[in-house]
């Protein structure tokens, strides 16, 4: 028994939702982080080492997203995998990723072994399923952004352009305005909001 992770983000100098990737110890190439479980270990245990040990990445829950148990998918053996998934903003990645990881689109995972590419495609489409309907339930932004920077997250996590007013007409009721305007890009003030607590 395995577990796998998806560790998603986004980028904001290249607006595109990306996955973590670790170099393989046992072969050539990538893989999502993952390892074996240790006797008596719980799943989520395990996700935390796997985790800690190969990304460097700490005090992460992620959030299960299927078993994989293709008897195919690992050439050590049949391999069952709990596949789970999670979203950070870039800045919990940056300050302390290890040389031997990368960031790669989603859309262009690369050529992985043990069913990985499809991990990614499903955590991906979960992540877009979540996003379809709320203001960035994951918190990739601050507690408070313009409506822009809302429209550019959900469309780089859709992979997809999404229609200004329509987007628009869709968050306003889920945002609550600050009542301050900001200046980003030296344009024109924009209005700041917030999430609403319970929608």
């Amino acid at each position: 028994m395995a577990v796998d992770t998806a560790l998603l983000t986004l980028d904001p100098a290249d607006p595109e939702l990306s996955v973590l990737q670790v170099r393989r110890t046992d072969g050539p190439g990538w893989a999502l982080p993952g390892t074996f479980l240790h006797p008596g270990e719980r799943l989520a245990d395990a996700v935390e080492r796997s985790l800690r040990t190969k990304a460097d990445v700490r005090g992460l829950r992620p959030r299960q997203l299927r078993v994989y148990d293709d008897p195919a998918r690992d050439s050590r053996g049949w391999v069952l995998s709990v596949a789970h998934v999670e979203v950070v903003p870039i800045r919990r990645l940056d300050s302390r990723r290890p040389r031997d990881t990368r960031l790669v689109p989603v859309a262009r995972p690369g050529r992985l072994g043990f069913g990985h590419a499809e991990i990614i495609a499903r955590a991906a489409q979960e992540v877009r399923d979540r996003y379809a309907d709320r203001p960035d339930p994951d918190h990739l932004l601050g507690r408070q952004f313009t409506l822009g920077e809302l429209h550019r997250v959900h469309q780089a996590v859709a992979g997809r352009p999404l229609q200004r007013d329509g987007f628009r007409r869709l968050m306003k009721p889920l945002l609550c305005p600050t009542g301050h305007l900001v200046t980003r890009t030296g344009g024109r003030p924009a209005e700041l909001f917030r999430r609403v607590s319970n929608p």
